[in-house]
This record gives C-alpha cells, sequence and structure tokens, in this order.
C-alpha cells in the first residue's frame, strides 16, 4: 500500500495492539515455501521450535511471516494467522476470555516471544504476541504484508479487539483507530495496516465463517495473480480495484486463503 512506510531495521519494536505477525500452518510446509518462496520472491530463515521447523520468510532483509507444520492432532484446515501485538499476554489472554472469546493456544514459548491463539465471539481466529516479530507495520516491500481485514459486525468487532487490545489506552500517535470506507480502520505509526468491515450477506448464499485476511504486497496484483495460478493457487475471486489498491483473492495448493495488493 502507497501508505506504508520504507522498510525499516529489524529492531524496530512492534505497535501494541496492532498487527505485528502472520504465520501459516500448512500439511506440507515445504511445499508451502516453495509456492510462497517462488510467488513472493521470498528467502527463509528455519529453526527448530517445540511444534517442529519453523520458516521466517525473509524479504528485502527483514522477517516478513513464518510458515510452520499444521500438527495432525489439531485437525482444521491450513490457514493464515494474524498476529497483534501485547506487551503483556497474560493480561491479553485474560481479556479475550473476559470480552467471551475463547483461548485455544497458550500462552506459549516460541523463539521470538510468547504466543496465544484465540478465536472472537465471531469465530475469527487470531493471535496475540509478546515479544519483537518483525513488525508488519514498519513494511513496504514486495512480498511483505501490507494489510489486514476482518469481515465481519464491523461495530460489534471494534468492541471486541478494542477491549482486548486495549485500544483506547494506547499511544494516539502511535495507534489510532478511525472510521473510513465503511470500515473500522487501524493506523499504526501513522499508516494504516488493518481494518474490521461488516460482512455483506446474501441469503442465498451460505455465509463464510468470519477470518481475518492477509493481504501481501506485489507490483500488481493481476499479474502475480496469474503466476499464483501457475504454481498450483487458485483463483477466488480476479483483481479489482478497491480503495486501498487494486486487490486479488486466491487460495494456495494446500487451501490457505490469501490476498494480493498492489503496491503502487
Amino acid at each position: 500500500m502507497s501508505e506504508l512506510p520504507e522498510a525499516g531495521g529489524s529492531g524496530v519494536s512492534c505497535v501494541p495492539g496492532a498487527p505485528s505477525w502472520v504465520s501459516l500452518l500448512a500439511r506440507d510446509p515445504a511445499d508451502a515455501r516453495r509456492f510462497y518462496g517462488d510467488l513472493l520472491g521470498w528467502g527463509f530463515e528455519c529453526v527448530e521450535e517445540r511444534w517442529g521447523t519453523y520458516a521466517y520468510a525473509v524479504a528485502g532483509g527483514l522477517r516478513v511471516a513464518g510458515v510452520g507444520a499444521l500438527p495432525e492432532e489439531w485437525g482444521g484446515a491450513p490457514a493464515w494467522t494474524v498476529f497483534f501485538g501485547t506487551e503483556d499476554i497474560e493480561a491479553g489472554v485474560q481479556r479475550v476470555r473476559e470480552h467471551l472469546g475463547t483461548v485455544g493456544i497458550g500462552p506459549v514459548d516460541f523463539a521470538a516471544g510468547r504466543v496465544a491463539v484465540a478465536v472472537d465471539p465471531d469465530n475469527a481466529v487470531f493471535g496475540l504476541w509478546e515479544g519483537k516479530p518483525g513488525p508488519v507495520q514498519a513494511l513496504r516491500l514486495p512480498g511483505a504484508p501490507a494489510w489486514m481485514e476482518l469481515s465481519t459486525d464491523a461495530f460489534a468487532a471494534a468492541l471486541f479487539y478494542g477491549g482486548v487490545l486495549d485500544w483506547a489506552a494506547q499511544d494516539r500517535d502511535r495507534l489510532d483507530v478511525t472510521w473510513e470506507h465503511e470500515r473500522v480502520v487501524l493506523r499504526a505509526d501513522g499508516r494504516r495496516i488493518a481494518a474490521l468491515a461488516t460482512a455483506e450477506r446474501d441469503p442465498s448464499v451460505a455465509p463464510e465463517r468470519p477470518a481475518w485476511h492477509v493481504y501481501f504486497a506485489v507490483d500488481d496484483a493481476a499479474t502475480a495473480a496469474e503466476r499464483a495460478t501457475e504454481l498450483g493457487g487458485t483463483l477466488v475471486e480476479a483483481a479489482t480495484g478497491t480503495p486501498y489498491g487494486e486487490v486479488a483473492r486466491l487460495c494456495d495448493p494446500q487451501g490457505a486463503q490469501f490476498f494480493l495488493i498492489s503496491s503502487h
């Protein structure tokens, strides 16, 4: 997105309450690394974690995302998860429960900090991360996550996430919440990074389960979407214009949904 700043140094800390990391759990992590590496130009740094090998995707010399194995005992389908930065994950987990969310995993120790995975009252999965991941809001380069969006009841979701992430207590110069383009929009350090949008309902079609969607920056969404299909991905919605740039919706070869957004 045009408003994201240039990539900063690895020492830039996350903005508490804002998205700070994205991670994919795949049935075949090696195949996932091949697909996204070819599509987004990622290199990988692999480390051993308690659940096995975890790969940090690297673009422009910075860690921009993670890829790990989906444990068989967990069930479920491969998917991207958005993690929000927190300075106190224990307090964050408690607030999830107080606001009628469900904590599924954690908090547990991870190489870069402590993580927890939860479900909001509308069944959208999200994570909390206490530590210093490569902050997504500090990136502006091809292959990096450039936007996160949850399609749900925007106002109900804003009450939940605002309470869990303590938005009202954050420094407004670092994290601000506004209403624009029919969305509740989060700005981190003055740049748009995420939004809560009210889902359009078609009574003739079964509604999708709400989910946080990850948008990766590319030079041209239509061209990159065509490349994704050549690599075995599936085009769900062709590239189309939005208030935030041209966007294409896809699934990777293992079924995880993601979006591509033109960075200019």
